[in-house]
């Protein structure tokens, strides 16, 4: 099958390279301590709170999966004692979320790891990621993965990379442009051109 060339899609669609990467061991870099004034709390099944943190951190980015998901669907997860998530305050402000999926057996995904805007650059994700990677190593895993899009914060890849994960496999998606769906606002993610209309 030739892929070659350019493929055009139609009105109301988006598409993004995702890039899948890997850490079959912990890195070797030292756990930074956690920045100053911020504190990192477990959550357990708080779904208004993390539609909250989810919508605040990847708006700009385009995240939509648990924004387009039902409550019941979300809640499943969310209580699922195979899936671990983190909330970074500040103060009592939530600004940073880690999610990590045990549920693949001998396996743990970084299903999501972001900021809200305004907060990077404060040594707050290379806290996060170190805490994912020992939180992952913890547990008898083998294989532990994250995957990042074109959408994403452009520096994703490269953090990632820097954290110690490897590139395995690329990918294309093309889905319903979450905010013609109305799953996110009209003005969220700025860096891909809305085409059509709600």
């Amino acid at each position: 099958m030739n892929l070659n060339g350019y493929t055009d899609l139609p009105e109301g669609k988006i598409a993004a390279i995702v890039t899948y990467l890997h850490m079959g061991r912990p890195s070797p870099a030292l756990a930074p301590a956690i920045p100053d004034g911020l504190s990192l709390e477990r959550s357990r099944g708080e779904t208004a709170r993390y539609r909250d943190l989810f919508r605040r951190i990847g708006e700009p980015w385009l995240w939509f999966s648990r924004a387009a998901m039902p409550d019941t669907e979300l809640e499943a997860i969310l209580t699922d004692p195979r899936v671990e998530i983190y909330v970074l305050r500040d103060g009592s402000t939530d600004i940073g979320l880690l999610e990590l999926d045990f549920r693949p057996e001998g396996e743990a995904e970084l299903a999501f790891l972001g900021l809200v805007p305004g907060t990077i650059g404060r040594g707050a994700g290379r806290f996060l990621i170190q805490e994912a990677i020992r939180r992952a190593f913890e547990k008898p895993i083998g294989w532990f993965f994250v995957h990042t899009c074109s959408l994403d914060h452009p520096d994703a890849l490269g953090f990632y990379r820097r954290a110690g994960f490897e590139p395995y496999k690329r990918a294309i998606e093309v889905v319903d442009d979450p905010r013609l769906a109305g799953h996110l606002p009209l003005e969220a993610g700025p860096h891909v051109p809305l085409l059509g209309s709600r």
